[in-house]
């Protein structure tokens, strides 16, 4: 095909859309595409160290963020690590609270009580990642 034949193509092929960006069923495309993330399912684990105030602010505030943010379309598994050291350890958690999203990747470590709103939706990938690291969560 000359160069000729291959623009005459593309022209046809984006002729429908008025910005001439593309077809109406790209245009659909990019479109389930967006709606494809708010359907995406997080897997959240978040680490903690007993019933301590710490603990007990990061199992509440993430929570909350997960209820107002992703209803429906996470999954939270909370894990004393003095209860179950070895997870800590596969996971090598190196200071509690710590919030992993395994999914949808790529995979990140939040740790702190999750009380910055901001770094918190962050770290899930949310929002962009544009506020300053002062203190409540650090995302690894």
């Amino acid at each position: 095909m000359d160069d000729r034949n291959h623009s005459e193509e593309f022209s046809e092929r984006n002729a429908d859309h008025p910005s001439g960006q593309g077809s109406a069923t790209e245009q659909s495309a990019m479109q389930e595409a967006l709606s494809g993330q708010q359907s995406t399912r997080y897997v959240l684990r978040l680490f903690v160290t007993g019933s301590t105030p710490q603990s007990t602010h990061a199992i509440a505030n993430i929570k909350s963020v997960c209820e107002k943010n992703l209803a429906g379309r996470y999954e939270l598994e909370v894990i004393d690590i003095y209860q179950q050291p070895e997870l800590a350890k596969t996971e090598q958690i190196i200071a509690a609270p710590t919030l992993i999203k395994t999914l949808p990747l790529p995979l990140r470590k939040l740790i702190g009580n999750l009380s910055d709103l901001d770094r918190v939706l962050a770290g899930l990938g949310l929002q962009p990642a544009d506020a300053p690291n002062i203190g409540g969560a650090s995302i690894t």
